[in-house]
C-alpha cells in the first residue's frame, strides 16, 4: 500500500487521525504515490492553534531578521531544484522545463519577500499641523489561510502565498491540493531547514467541509485562495461576511486578438506555447484566439502545423513537450469539452482524444485540440476547460474583436498581436483584461507587480505579488504626535480638534 502523506504541523510531521484518504497519482504512468489524508476538522485546529501560538513572537521578531531567513530559503530552493523539479513534474504532469519553471516563480515570490524590510516601510510627515507630527506604520494581522489548486504546487503556495505573508510578521496555515501535496510538505520542510519558527507554517490537506470551517474561524484572520470562480465566490463571500480578509484568484478564458499585420509564424508559436503550455492547466493559459477573418485561414493552418510537432510524453523525460493532465478525471472532463464542441458545431481541425504514448499507455494525456469558427454562445469557446484545447473566433476588425472579447465574463489576461503601435495602445487602454500583453502570449508579469485579474477572475481588493502583496497582509496604522513647550505645557483647556485643524 501506497505511503500516507503526513501533514506538517507546529514545525514537525504527523501522522494524521484521518478516517479517510484520497490517493495522489503520477499522471505520466497512472500509478498511485501516496495516500493523502483527509485531515479531521480536530486536526486542521491544531495548526490553526499552533499558527496563532506563533504568531506573537513571529510579529515582534524584526522585519530585516525574517527576511533573512528567506534568504536562505532562496539558497534551499537552488541547490534543491533538480529535486523539486522532478517532484513537480512527478505529481503535476508538467514538462521538465516547465516543472523547473513553476519552482523559479517560487523563488521569484521569495525573493519579494526578502524585500520586505524596504516595501513594509511606512509614511511620515512632520509638522501635520503646527507640532504634530504623524507616522505610518504597517503591521501583520495574524493568521491567515491559504488554499491552493493542483496546476502550480511550488508556485501558488510557495511564491504567491506563504513568502510575503510570512515576511510580513503573519503565520500561516496553508491546505495543499490533493491531487499535488507533496511538493507543498517538501518545501515546508526546507522552511524549517532554513530555520523558519515552529508554527509560522503549517501545511494540511483536508476536505472542502474542513476548509469551510477554516473561512469562519474567529481564529483566523484571512483568506488567499486560487481555484474555480464558484468556490472563490463562495469563499470570498463567506469569509469577507466574517470579518475576514481575502483575496480569491478565479477561473479565466483569456482571449488574443491577432490583426491582419501580425506576422503569422511567430505569432502561431507564441499561441502554441500559450495554448498548450502546462497541458493548458493555468489560469493564464490562451485558449481562444480571435482572428482577423483575412488571415485566419493561413493562423490556424500555422497553429495546427505548430502543434502537431509539439512532442507529447512522459513529464520527466526532458525532451517533452507536453505532459499529461493531472488526472483521469480531469481528463476525462476535458474529453467531454471536446465531445461538446463538436456537437455545437465547432470545426475540429486537430483532435488531441487519442493519444496514445509507449510505455505509458496508462497516463493521462490529452493531445494538442485546435476548434475553428467557434461561434458566441458555443460553451467551449465562453467556459473554462483548464486543458490543451484552443478556439479560434473570427472577426472583421479591432472593434469588432475587442467587443467579443470584452463580452466574456472572465478577465485574467488579454493579448494583442499586431505591428502597429495605435492598436497595440488602444488594446492596452480599453481591453477588460488585467494582465495585457502585447505579441506576449502569456503576460505574467514579475513577482514585483501584482497579478492582477479583473471581473470574474478575481474578487478583493488587493491582488498577490508586488506591493499590492505587501498591502493585502498588513494593516496601517497611524500615530500622531505631540511634545509639549513650556507654554503648550501650562494649558488647563485645548480645543475640539486638539489643535489638528
Amino acid at each position: 500500500m501506497p505511503q500516507a502523506l503526513q501533514p506538517f504541523i507546529n514545525g514537525r510531521f504527523i501522522d494524521s487521525a484521518a478516517q479517510s484518504f484520497t490517493e495522489a497519482y503520477n499522471p505520466s504512468t497512472g500509478e498511485v504515490t501516496c495516500r493523502v489524508p483527509c485531515c479531521p476538522r480536530e486536526e486542521v485546529g491544531q495548526a490553526i492553534a499552533a499558527a496563532k501560538a506563533a504568531f506573537p513572537a513571529w510579529a515582534a521578531t524584526p522585519a530585516l531578521k525574517r527576511s533573512q531567513i528567506f534568504y536562505r530559503v532562496r539558497e534551499l530552493l537552488l541547490a534543491h531544484m533538480e529535486e523539486l523539479t522532478r517532484l513537480v513534474a512527478e505529481e503535476n504532469g508538467k514538462s521538465w522545463e516547465e516543472a523547473q519553471g513553476d519552482v523559479l516563480k517560487a523563488k521569484e515570490g521569495t525573493e519579494l519577500a526578502i524585500s520586505a524590510p524596504s516595501l513594509l516601510m511606512g509614511e511620515s510627515l512632520m509638522d501635520t499641523s503646527a507640532g504634530f507630527d504623524t507616522v505610518l506604520y504597517r503591521e501583520p494581522l495574524g493568521v491567515f489561510a491559504g488554499i491552493v489548486p493542483f496546476n502550480f504546487p511550488a508556485m501558488i503556495p510557495f511564491g504567491w502565498m506563504a513568502p510575503v505573508c510570512l515576511a510580513c510578521g503573519n503565520t500561516m496555515v496553508l491546505k495543499a491540493a490533493a491531487p499535488t501535496p507533496r511538493t507543498a510538505m517538501r518545501i515546508a520542510a526546507l522552511y524549517k531547514e532554513a530555520g523558519l519558527p515552529d508554527g509560522v507554517l503549517n501545511v494540511v490537506t483536508c476536505t472542502r467541509d474542513e476548509a469551510s470551517a477554516i473561512l469562519t474561524h474567529p481564529d483566523i484572520k484571512g483568506v488567499t485562495f486560487v481555484g474555480t470562480t464558484k468556490v472563490g465566490l463562495h469563499i470570498y463571500s463567506t469569509a469577507a461576511a466574517a470579518g475576514k480578509r481575502v483575496q480569491a484568484l478565479c477561473e479565466a478564458k483569456n482571449h488574443a486578438l491577432v490583426l491582419d499585420d501580425a506576422p503569422i509564424a511567430r505569432t502561431a508559436a507564441g499561441i502554441v506555447n500559450a495554448a498548450f503550455g502546462c497541458a493548458g492547466e493555468r489560469c493564464m493559459a490562451l485558449p481562444v484566439v480571435v482572428a482577423h477573418e483575412s488571415i485566419a485561414d493561413a493562423l490556424a493552418a500555422a497553429i495546427v502545423e505548430q502543434a502537431k510537432k509539439r512532442k507529447i510524453g512522459a513529464a520527466y523525460d526532458k525532451t517533452t513537450e507536453l505532459g499529461p493532465v493531472v488526472s483521469a478525471a480531469h481528463k476525462a472532463g476535458i474529453l467531454r469539452r471536446i465531445a461538446q464542441g463538436v456537437a455545437e458545431g465547432a470545426k475540429l481541425l486537430l483532435d488531441g482524444r487519442d493519444v496514445r504514448v509507449p510505455g505509458y499507455e496508462n497516463g493521462f494525456f490529452v493531445g494538442p485540440t485546435v476548434f475553428d469558427h467557434v461561434q458566441p454562445g458555443m460553451s467551449i469557446g465562453e467556459t473554462e476547460i483548464f486543458g490543451p484545447v484552443l478556439c479560434i473566433k473570427r472577426c472583421k476588425d479591432f472593434e469588432a474583436g475587442l467587443a467579443l472579447m470584452n463580452e466574456n465574463p472572465f478577465a485574467n489576461g488579454s493579448v494583442i498581436f499586431t505591428q502597429s503601435g495605435y492598436y497595440a495602445r488602444e488594446f492596452a487602454r480599453r481591453t477588460d483584461g488585467g494582465m495585457v500583453g502585447v505579441n506576449v502570449g502569456i503576460p505574467v508579469p514579475v513577482g514585483v507587480f501584482p497579478f492582477s485579474g479583473h471581473k470574474n477572475s478575481f474578487f478583493g481588493d488587493a491582488h498577490c505579488l508586488g506591493k499590492d502583496a505587501y498591502r493585502f497582509y498588513t494593516e496601517t496604522k497611524v500615530v500622531t504626535t505631540r511634545w509639549f513647550d513650556g507654554a503648550e505645557a501650562k494649558k488647563k483647556t485645548t480645543t475640539t480638534w486638539d489643535g489638528t485643524i
